[in-house]
């Protein structure tokens, strides 16, 4: 039995398609770019080398039916995996998703699986503005029929996509890309992780954050200022998996604390924060001590300029200003403090 090792959320991605691919000959990886010198900031690093263009390829500019061929193959008996580079162009094949990947079970009565995994990209960075920005993890996960899993850390990355592979059921798995540099304990052998339970990331006992893949460190950030200037201990939810969900880790820690923030990597409006604000108001009535408040990205389209970007995008500063209100406690001077910065790291935008 091998031990565990601290490896880069990107490496974790890539040990997890090596494995599964050495495992399954059924499992098969395309899309766009999947192959290029590049290989999707590193993740599919060696899989055309290792496994051969049949298994490992790039395909053309055609979202919608890249979907369709992924379908066929799987309910044919293969596990594709099809990568997007920019969750944004996965709304090309919303048909495939919507009408046809998500329904397939049910229209052949469970006679036909879809073991299917869509890897989809997102995140900030470069100026890019609002067609290379959004998330849309709530728009996946209202409709039947799709998983939807966000993993924020790199054991989960692999521990998740590890179970997505297997799963027979379609998993829309999102990556944020700031995130591939995040470096972790991670195990050397294949392990899976459940794709409906979220997990608590830091234990507290005033006041619960519910966060969605970046905002989890975001709000790690946010809860060490808050314990540093006033003593606040917050308990981190990390709500990794979106659809199905199981609240039920969420109600606990709302219950306990009384308060809840949720960070979602997301609009605000008919959006997940939504869902879990709902969730939490209607299943801890009478434990709350204060209205559940949502962060989010702004009402408006992605700007391009940094300042402008700044303001769109959710912070760990939104987090602690908001928590400083819901404990009604005095603002903090946060001149002097120093917040995460990926920028440096990124070599987008391909």
């Amino acid at each position: 039995m091998g031990g565990s090792r601290k490896i880069s959320y990107c490496k974790a991605i890539n040990e997890a398609l090596i494995q599964e691919m050495e495992r399954d000959p059924r499992v098969f990886t395309y899309g766009i770019g999947v192959p290029d010198h590049k290989r999707i900031f590193g993740s599919t690093d060696g899989l055309v080398e290792r496994f051969g263009p049949e298994r490992c390829f790039d395909t053309p500019l055609s979202e919608d039916a890249m979907t369709g061929f992924g379908l066929g193959a799987a309910i044919n008996g293969l596990r594709p995996i099809h990568v997007h580079m920019r969750v944004d162009f996965m709304l090309l094949a919303m048909n495939q998703l919507a009408n046809m990947v998500s329904s397939y079970r049910y229209a052949s009565a469970g006679e036909l699986s879809v073991p299917m995994v869509i890897r989809a990209i997102i995140g900030r960075g470069w100026g890019q503005s609002f067609q290379h920005s959004k998330t849309m993890h709530s728009c996946f996960a209202h409709i039947p029929g799709l998983r939807v899993v966000m993993p924020t850390t790199p054991a989960e990355a692999k521990g998740m996509l590890i179970a997505s592979i297997r799963e027979d059921s379609p998993v829309i798995f999102i990556e944020h890309r700031w995130l591939y540099y995040a470096e972790d304990e991670v195990p050397e052998e294949p392990f899976t992780l459940p794709l409906e339970k979220a997990a608590v990331l830091r234990p507290g006992k005033d006041i619960t954050i519910v966060a969605t893949s970046w905002m989890n460190i975001e709000a790690l950030e946010a809860a060490d200022i808050l314990n540093k200037r006033h003593g606040v201990s917050a308990e981190i939810v990390n709500a990794r998996a979106i659809a199905p969900l199981d609240d039920g880790v969420i109600v606990d820690s709302a219950r306990k604390t009384g308060h809840c923030i949720v960070a979602d990597n997301d609009w605000l409006h008919c959006g997940f924060s939504a869902e879990i604000a709902a969730r939490v108001s209607e299943k801890c009535f009478g434990s709350l001590k204060s209205p559940v408040s949502r962060i989010g990205f702004a009402p408006a389209p992605c700007p391009c300029t940094r300042p402008l970007e700044n303001c769109f995008y959710p912070s760990a500063v939104n987090i602690i200003k908001t928590a400083e209100k819901t404990l009604k406690l005095k603002e903090a001077d946060l001149s002097e403090e120093v917040f995460y910065s990926y920028e440096h790291k990124f070599k987008g935008p391909f």
